[in-house]
């Protein structure tokens, strides 16, 4: 991990307006809910939203990557698939796990050898690669078979070289390199996750809405009820404050020191950030609206979330709604943080919005046009000389 008092930060924080809908659902299928300031909002978690981030991310950059237990399985199939046998495809697959270590990864011998714990891989290259080196490797591995089936060891040795099946295993894609990789007993897999999410959540009280619904009956016979089925799911609306920021001096680092790819991956990630949300039950909400307002800030040594600015949740303003003294309150906290921490390590700042002209949000910076200009004005400043650490010596 990078020195955190030497990164730069690209802070992303979001207004939007999302109508009734359950993006998030818990543990009783009803959206997710937090206690901050002591009401409830709605909300949705971190981990459904950089799931959704991600999945976008990948499309958008046509660089798929799987996390997954099925490896050994679905490597067995590919072997199966070009004329290996079954017992041999299946010696080979087990091999990966057990070949990264000198212990070997834990797997499940009763379910196809997948393993305990989830690998994070290139998903349009590993199979590939792998069933490669088992064919490079497959007289070693035949023997390997036989010798095993004579053996009275409680478990298999290893016959495929652990540096070529960790070389593998350890391949990033531009996801990888931004939301990191943690794999129990393989060290040399992890990587830093250059980014971090908040949960999202309402700027305002959020109270669930339940929704009665029936589904009827196109072929009902006479005497029968039109309804074949009645439930109560639950909704949430309201205008969710969302924050993420990346680290851009980790994800220089996890890119080997590519500069110009670790901007072109921020600019890539700002785009799905912005326009990408977790899609639980879309087809019955369609809550596909775009944010109201956008803000950056390009910082030199630490992150800073603006989630107080709602601590005290807002309350809507005389001709209703949430968005104006949402959008005010949180152009005051960027100005009361401003005055505290100074601009010293404050690189650049600016926002888009829907807000009227008229209406100063004089605490976010420079007022871009569009979100595609805010994208490369804050990659612009991305890239920009660090600032000058304060000096702490005695003189």
């Amino acid at each position: 991990m990078t020195n955190p008092y030497l990164a730069r930060y690209a802070d992303l924080h979001i207004l939007q307006d999302i109508p009734a809908s359950c993006l998030n659902r818990g543990r009783y299928n009803e959206p997710k809910t937090l206690m901050f300031g002591n009401t409830q909002r709605a909300a949705f978690s971190s981990q459904s939203g950089k799931r959704a981030d991600r999945d976008a991310l990948e499309t958008l950059l046509g660089e798929p990557a799987a996390r997954t237990r099925m490896l050994p399985p679905r490597l067995a199939k590919a072997l199966r698939e070009t004329g290996w046998p079954e017992d041999l495809a299946r010696f080979a697959a087990a091999q990966i796990p057990r070949s990264a270590t000198s212990e070997g990864l834990a797997t499940d011998p009763d379910a196809d050898d997948r393993t305990l714990a989830m690998l994070y891989v290139p998903a349009d290259t590993i199979l590939d690669d792998l069933a490669a080196l088992c064919a490079r490797h497959r007289t070693t591995l035949e023997k390997g078979m036989a010798k095993e089936a004579k053996s009275t060891a409680k478990g298999p040795a290893a016959y495929l070289p652990t540096d070529d099946v960790v070389s593998l295993l350890c391949q990033r894609t531009a996801s990888i390199s931004l939301f990191g990789r943690f794999l129990a007993g393989l060290a040399d897999a992890h990587v830093d996750s250059a980014v971090q999410m908040a949960w999202a959540f309402t700027t305002h009280t959020s109270d669930l809405q339940p929704d009665f619904f029936t589904a009827v009956e196109d072929w009902a016979q006479p005497g029968d009820s039109a309804s074949a089925h009645l439930d109560t799911a639950y909704l949430s609306a309201g205008v969710f404050y969302r924050y993420a920021t990346v680290n851009l001096t980790e994800l220089t680092h996890n890119l080997d020191g590519n500069t110009s790819q670790a901007i072109a991956l921020l600019a890539a990630f700002t785009d799905v950030f912005i326009s990408t949300l977790p899609q639980a039950k879309k087809n019955s909400t369609a809550p596909h609206t775009l944010p109201d307002t956008v803000h950056y800030v390009i910082r030199d040594r630490r992150p800073v979330s603006y989630a107080s600015a709602f601590h005290q949740p807002v309350k809507a303003d005389r001709h209703g709604g949430y968005l104006a003294p949402s959008r005010s309150a949180l152009s005051q906290h960027a100005g009361a943080i401003t005055q505290m921490f100074g601009t010293r390590h404050r690189i650049a700042h600016g926002h888009v919005t829907q807000a009227p002209d008229p209406e100063p949000l004089k605490h976010l910076g420079e007022r871009h046009t569009s979100y595609d200009d805010l994208i490369d004005a804050l990659t612009a400043a991305a890239g920009a000389p660090a600032t000058t650490p304060r000096s702490y010596t005695a003189a």
